[in-house]
Formats: C-alpha cells, sequence, structure tokens
C-alpha cells in the first residue's frame, strides 16, 4: 500500500506500508509553486499545484510521466476513473480555480476537453462510481453534475453557502458536502438532504469507507468516523495530530473485500508534515500503526491499495514505465 502527500514547498511525497513503518519511496520539487491537490490510481500518480499544472508519475518506477499544461488557473481537484477490470486509469479528471473541468484519457493522458462549469473557483470534484458524472462544488456557492460522457453540464444549483468539500459514498447512491463545520448527506439521485452532521471545528478533509462510515477530520485535530446512516459517532481518534488534519485516506485490500472489518486502516496528514496510518480496530489505544515526518507544510493525501515492486537495478526506467502501462 502507498501514499502520497504534497506539500507548501513544492514537493511531492511517496511512501509505501510495510511491517508496519512507512518507507520512503521518493520526494521531488516537481512544481514551481505549491501543491494543492494529489491523487492516486494504482501505480499512476498526479498532483497539481498553484502553478496551474499537473504532473504525472509512475510510482512503480519512481519516475515521471511528465505533465499537462491545459489549465488557467491554480488545479484545485484532481480525480481518476478506473474500472477494476483495467490495470490503468481510463480517465483523469480534474478542476481549476478559474471554474472550469477538464477531461483528459488515462492512455498517454491526452488532454480531450475542458469545460466551464463554475462563474468562481472549483474546490473539489467527486467523480461517481461508474465514470459517468462528476459533481462539483464552487466558491460561487453552487453545487453542479456534469455528464461526463456527453461533455456538458448537466445541472446546477444554488446551495446559500459555499462548500469546500463534495465525496461520493463507494456504491455512489449517496453524496457529502462540507461547508464549515458542517457535512450534509444526500440523496444521489435527486439531491435530497438525508442527514446533517455537526463538527466541533472547520472540516477540511473527509474520505467515505465501504462499510458505511464517513470519516473526517480538520481544525479540530481529530479523526472522527460517522455513521451515514445515524448521522452518530461511531468512534474517534482524538488529538490525532497537533495541527490540522489536512487529509484523510482510507486504505484497502487490492482484492476489494468489502466486509464489516473493512477497511480497518486509514491514514492522515497534517499541516506540520506528520503522516500517520491507524488501525480502526484498535480504535481504543487511539496510538497510530506507523507514522513519519516529512518536516513539510503538507496540504493533501492520496493512497493506492497498489502492492508494486521497486524496479530492479540496471533496467531501464522507460522500460519499466512501459511495463506498467500496458499492465
Amino acid at each position: 500500500m502507498s501514499l502520497v502527500a504534497g506539500s507548501y514547498e513544492k514537493f511531492i511525497w511517496a511512501f509505501t506500508l510495510r511491517s508496519q513503518s512507512l518507507i520512503p519511496l521518493f520526494s521531488y520539487p516537481s512544481h514551481l509553486a505549491p501543491i494543492k491537490t494529489v491523487a492516486v490510481s494504482g501505480s499512476v500518480v498526479a498532483s497539481g499545484g498553484f502553478d496551474d499544472t499537473i504532473h504525472l508519475y509512475n510510482l512503480s518506477a519512481a519516475a515521471s510521466l511528465g505533465s499537462l499544461h491545459h489549465h488557467s488557473g491554480t488545479v484545485t481537484a484532481l480525480a481518476f476513473y478506473a474500472p477494476p477490470h483495467l490495470p490503468i486509469p481510463r480517465s483523469l479528471v480534474s478542476a481549476d480555480a478559474a471554474g472550469s473541468l477538464s477531461i483528459s484519457d488515462g492512455d498517454g493522458f491526452v488532454h480531450l476537453k475542458t469545460l466551464p462549469i463554475h462563474r468562481g473557483a472549483v474546490n473539489d470534484l467527486a467523480l461517481h462510481p461508474t465514470g459517468r458524472l462528476a459533481l462539483t462544488v464552487s466558491h460561487d456557492e453552487c453545487l453542479a453534475m456534469v455528464n461526463l460522457l456527453r461533455g456538458r453540464r448537466s445541472f446546477c444549483c444554488r446551495l446559500g453557502r459555499e462548500a469546500s468539500l463534495v465525496k461520493y459514498n463507494a456504491a455512489g447512491d449517496r453524496f457529502f458536502m462540507a461547508a464549515e463545520e458542517k457535512v450534509s448527506v444526500h440523496e444521489a439521485e435527486d439531491a435530497r438532504l438525508l442527514l446533517e452532521l455537526e463538527c466541533p471545528k472547520r472540516v477540511l478533509c473527509a474520505a467515505p469507507a465501504r462499510n458505511g462510515l464517513l470519516y473526517t477530520g480538520g481544525e479540530d485535530r481529530n479523526i472522527t468516523a460517522w455513521d451515514i446512516k445515524s448521522g452518530k459517532v461511531a468512534y474517534c481518534f482524538e488529538q490525532a495530530h497537533t495541527a490540522r488534519v489536512k487529509g484523510i485516506v482510507v486504505l484497502k485490500d487490492s482484492d476489494g473485500a468489502t466486509g464489516d472489518d473493512d477497511p480497518y486502516l486509514v491514514s492522515s496528514a497534517s499541516s506540520d508534515g506528520i503522516i500517520r496510518v491507524w488501525d480502526v480496530r484498535m480504535a481504543a489505544t487511539e496510538k497510530p500503526l506507523a507514522e513519519c515526518e516529512t518536516r513539510s507544510r503538507l496540504t493533501c493525501l492520496a493512497g493506492s491499495c497498489l502492492k508494486f515492486k521497486r524496479p530492479q537495478t540496471g533496467e531501464s526506467k522507460s522500460k519499466v514505465e512501459d511495463q506498467t502501462i500496458e499492465g
């Protein structure tokens, strides 16, 4: 299992979890300005920053795959669509501070189309598990739905307040929005409000799990697991960090098991540069399973369930990259 984090210092960090330790894979000053967002799909990583650029990496080869320069503003959100039967992502969807959403082909990462969606900066985007739809929330206080098959905006409504996060659950029948300290749970079919979760302080990150839980983190420095059926707190890692929690990732086995105990590993990153991995089966102890210190101001976190091998000595970088892309 691997974790990728971005920082204000323009560095991207990659780690792999082995024997209850986070082993560094690489760290690289990839951007010319702070990194805003990262996404991982298998061995492919994407990062977007304030330099209006998307950089791509191969985790298994610890190598760069190039960059994309079609955005005209800060890249604020990234998401891969990866069908279970494919070894590589089918598409990469990105959003920026100019209010646009872009679609790139996962084979070669060729830019296909850019759509004007909002009048303000896009704060976050969420892909439906089918890869057909995307939700976006923006500084203009609107929620929009984008039909990715037709390449056009199909729905837009004013929320009355600015949402900073939007996420689909694993089944795609519900979605979540965070606005300041409140998280709302909605029916995906008609956007009907089902529940509203009240957090102590502003929510900065969230991650849904397959077992019906939603993990949130933010300025309260806690990692809270919410039962989205009852709206109550299932458990909480209090003071999980000594600074704001900027990213949460739910790690799962590569076989995609969906039992009640799956997932049991959750990772978090804080603004003081600490990355921690938690075993939720031992939530009562509130002690991390593993942790590492990057000594940088982390801004985002993403993870992959892929188990990969590092390239052998003497094997060319291009050969490893080709093998990874071809599966």
